[in-house]
């Protein structure tokens, strides 16, 4: 791909009468805010004296932290990014997670001079610690098995731009680092949909211990259901997880409906949009402002953080998705995520050196207008209307089980005993592993309650039985005692492998082998 660097020099430099351009532009766009401001404090009288909006939803005037297309997004700040290609692991030399994924679009985006622009600030990746990987993951047997340095570089970067975002040296962060984590599940028995540890997971549980961020909102991106990203916050309502994604029924990995939302106190806190397969920019935008960001308004966040994967590109070879380099730095813009970190996206010619150089000028709030695929039209794609009703449907269902979210939760939880419990049965599609789980969650009417997993995972003639517990950060203190308790029994039990404590509250991890007696603590 050349843009030309010329053109975008014009653009990012200006001359002087591009820049009187640019400020006529600027102040002309001012004035239509302006506008648009009074014009929504009018609408809002009118709402407030109906109490709600058509669509249900509470339309009060929203002061939260988030920057989405209606809002004002910041001039001032620079864009923090981190290059990770990860060259000694990949899962085989021709798999299509590989080094590759990254090369094409690291030399594009130098070639172009992207990294030398004043609103780019380049940061060095450093290894996460395995504490911050115990704070999400029971790696089985143990953290080396599952999570080699690539892993922990890869997950490192986010949390290298977290501290950048936090202290306030940039406005927003990128990272592009491999390999990818978001179908790593809270038990880790091996690799499944490429992904070993989860960086999204173990980026928010940072925020919350370091910084002491609550309210989080994921918007997942990749053509693929986030499986994993869902299930280790399934019980968390601080934390709103948005997947879309193809339909399930037509793509690994087979998950993502709309009857997912979420455990007993956290219903509807989970969104899942299953997009019809050949759903291109038009459908995606549409399904951004009429659902996700309606909700995104009410639940007032306080970091927006995108699971950026870019596999829903219409060259990518593992899915059937129409979306284009426009459209992901038009998403990008309008959602305006606090941390970006790259998820999937196997086009490694075709589309990622485009995409990402899109999503990059958008998040440094520079003109992406250029970039272009060579062999893109617009207007090349577009949205059947039988795959528009299906949208509509898909909007009309999820605000309501936003709308009545709380009142889900209540009715749920009153018709639960002491303990909720469902079973799982899950699949390692790359180590070809099968995992039966059997999960329990304290319902305690002071806390979120602690959970615990009893775990047995198949792998061809071997296995392995685990038993783990897990304490949240916000967790009372009878909660934190009785699991505690719970893993001091099962550590008498040799029908367990291994017994696992995960005590958020204490920031403390304990392993224990009930046949050698042995206690390893984080």
């Amino acid at each position: 791909m050349k843009l030309g660097l010329g053109k975008i020099r014009d653009v990012l430099t200006g001359s002087p009468e591009q820049e009187n351009k640019a400020e006529a532009k600027d102040v002309e766009a001012r004035k239509e805010e302006e506008e648009e401001i009074d014009s929504r404090d009018e609408d809002q009288e009118v709402i407030n004296e109906k109490g709600q909006g058509e669509e249900g939803i509470s339309m009060e005037k929203p002061e939260s932290h988030i920057r989405t297309a209606r809002r004002f997004q910041p001039k001032e700040g620079k864009t923090g990014l981190i290059f990770f290609p990860a060259f000694d692991w990949a899962i085989s030399p021709t798999h299509p997670e590989r080094e590759e994924r990254l090369l094409y679009t690291r030399d594009q985006i130098f070639e172009e001079g992207l990294m030398d622009l004043p609103q780019i600030a380049e940061y060095k990746p450093r290894l996460a610690d395995f504490k911050d990987i115990a704070r999400v993951h029971f790696c089985v047997p143990d953290i080396k098995a599952q999570a080699t340095v690539p892993h922990q570089i890869s997950a490192g970067c986010s949390l290298v731009l977290a501290d950048a975002l936090m202290k306030g040296e940039v406005k927003n962060a990128f990272s592009l680092a491999r390999p990818p984590g978001h179908h790593a599940m809270r038990v880790s028995h091996g690799n499944r949909g490429f992904c070993n540890i989860n960086n999204e997971a173990i980026l928010v549980e940072y925020l919350r211990k370091k910084y002491g961020i609550r309210k989080i909102a994921i918007v997942d991106t990749d053509v693929h259901h986030g499986d994993g990203t869902q299930e280790i916050f399934y019980h968390d309502p601080d934390v709103l997880f948005i997947s879309f994604h193809q339909d399930g029924r037509t793509l690994f990995p087979g998950t993502g409906f709309m009857n997912e939302l979420g455990g007993p106190k956290a219903l509807a806190r989970t969104i899942n949009i299953p997009l019809p397969p050949a759903t291109p920019d038009e459908g995606i935008h549409y399904i951004l402002d009429n659902l996700v960001f309606p909700i995104l308004e009410d639940f007032k966040p306080e970091l927006i953080l995108n699971s950026a994967g870019q596999d829903n590109h219409y060259t990518d070879p593992l899915a059937n998705m129409r979306f284009s380099a426009q459209g992901y730095a038009k998403l990008n813009e309008k959602l305006a995520p606090d941390i970006a970190v790259l998820e999937g996206g196997y086009a490694i010619e075709t589309a990622l050196p485009y995409v990402n150089t899109g999503i990059i000028l958008a998040m440094a709030g520079l003109d992406y207008s250029h970039v272009r695929e060579p062999d893109y039209t617009p207007g090349m794609f577009v949205q059947a209307k039988r795959d528009r009703d299906v949208l509509d449907e898909i909007i009309r269902v999820q605000l309501e089980n936003w709308k009545n979210r709380d009142f889900l939760v209540e009715e749920t939880v009153a018709g639960l005993g002491d303990f909720y419990r469902r079973k799982k049965s899950i699949f390692y599609d790359t180590d070809m592993i099968q995992e039966s789980q059997e999960e329990s969650v304290r319902m305690c009417p002071d806390c979120l309650g602690y959970m615990t997993i009893d775990s047995q995972a198949q792998h061809g003639y071997s296995g392995e039985k685990v038993f783990c517990v897990s304490i949240p950060i916000y967790a009372c203190e009878k909660c934190r005692k009785e699991a505690i308790e719970e893993y001091r029994n099962r550590t008498h039990d040799i029908k367990y492998d291994h017994v696992y404590l995960q005590d958020k509250k204490a920031d403390v991890y304990k392993s224990y082998n009930p046949k050698t007696r042995q206690e390893t603590v984080l």
